[in-house]
């Protein structure tokens, strides 16, 4: 008796383990396919010609599968995760389908500081911010994300915030627009002037204050609320960040943060970002939230993007790149060493065969040089770039 129970017992055991297991493997599944999206992208073929639509279709699939990520409560994407599955042209338009797939792994260790410029985050409605609220938004939020950058101890922040690339045409970013055509030349020129291996941009898309609700009836209360209205009131925010790889063009990360304010929305005049006074607001405190997030988000990423710098200058039979010991390289570091490609630069590509592998003698605060090991320098030319051998 006591065996058949026994027995019983195990087979329940079992049949519930197998239960559990179908669970396990449902869950499993859940969990891929809120790591995963198929999308498509698309782009009108303008007189840049097939190539710049193709990476204008990218994009558009990667801000596409951002979006469903988002939804489905997954992380930020980073475009090393989009993989490009079919692309055709119909008509003046070019299309691409990609699969978006988040890997698992957490953060990688950086071993070097990656060299990144923050540019001003244009308001897309001017209106929304009146002329007695803080007017440090735009360059204040750029400027406290990449403060947060640096000190993480993974990036060298450089503060371009007087300036913006969507000044003109914020409603269309992180599409920069320049005689009526799409172009990245604007992120790859304030990268080298700037030696920056990344570039920091954004838009604040929505800041809009809408009363709380219509007042209704008569009397002490529909007044009293009438009053209230004037000090209460909903502002809703959505703020886009991009960071753009400096060398390509190419776009690395995009995400939109939104939140909402219920009660006193105003910005003081002469609160600055990240000050006391100005996270002490209700409106304040929310964006410093979403400072955080994005913050978090791009430190996390590119902790696992290879690093590269320029090369400043060639002579003596040696090579000098625009980075040293604060970006934590030292010697006996090697690098592969590229050629600058125009046209590859031009359509995000940025790849061209490797000129050699670069080994270094002698480091500096800021400026490092080395030889091509078994090669020739002279194939190197000022302008062109060196990268990490292998991935953090």
């Amino acid at each position: 008796m006591h065996y058949k129970a026994g027995l019983a017992g195990l087979l329940l055991t079992l049949l519930l383990a197998g239960c559990g297991g179908i669970n396990n493997s449902r869950s499993g599944a859940e969990a891929i396919n809120q790591r995963q999206a198929t999308v498509q992208g698309s782009a009108v073929i303008g007189d840049a010609g097939v190539e710049q639509a193709r990476q204008a279709a990218i994009n558009d699939a990667i801000a596409n599968a951002s979006l469903q990520l988002k939804r489905s409560g997954a992380d930020a994407l980073l475009a090393s995760d989009i993989k490009v599955v079919d692309e055709w042209q119909e008509g003046n338009t070019y299309h691409v389908q990609a699969l978006a797939v988040l890997t698992e792994q957490g953060a990688c260790h950086a071993p070097y500081r990656k060299k990144i410029v923050a540019t001003g985050f244009p308001v897309m409605n001017a209106d929304q911010i009146s002329g007695n609220e803080s007017q440090d938004l735009f360059s204040g939020i750029p400027r406290e994300i990449s403060n947060r950058l640096m000190e993480s101890g993974d990036f060298v922040a450089r503060n371009l915030t007087s300036s913006a690339l969507y000044h003109n045409r914020p409603d269309l970013a992180p599409e920069i627009m320049v005689n009526g055509i799409v172009s990245n030349s604007a992120i790859l020129d304030v990268a080298r002037r700037q030696n920056a291996q990344l570039v920091l941009s954004g838009v604040i898309r929505d800041f809009k204050v809408e009363s709380t609700e219509y007042v209704r009836g008569s009397g002490v209360l529909a007044e009293l609320k009438s009053v209230m209205r004037d000090y209460i009131a909903r502002r809703s925010i959505g703020i886009d960040v991009f960071v753009h790889d400096g060398f390509t063009g190419a776009l690395l990360f995009q995400h939109r943060y939104t939140d909402s304010i219920l009660g006193d929305v105003s910005l003081p005049s002469g609160y600055t970002v990240g000050s006391e006074r100005f996270d002490s607001t209700s409106a304040g405190h929310k964006i410093t939230q979403i400072i955080a997030m994005a913050s978090d988000d791009i430190k996390d990423l590119f902790g696992c993007y290879p690093f590269a710098a320029r090369v400043s200058r060639v002579e003596n039979n040696r090579i000098y790149i625009a980075a040293g010991a604060q970006d934590k390289i030292k010697v006996g570091d090697r690098f592969k060493v590229y050629s600058v490609d125009t046209y590859a630069s031009s359509v995000g590509m940025g790849f061209t065969d490797p000129v050699g592998i670069m080994v270094l003698t002698d480091v500096g605060p800021s400026m490092a040089a080395g030889n091509l090991e078994g090669g020739d320098q002279y194939r190197v030319r000022p302008g062109d770039w060196v990268r990490s051998v292998e991935m953090p």
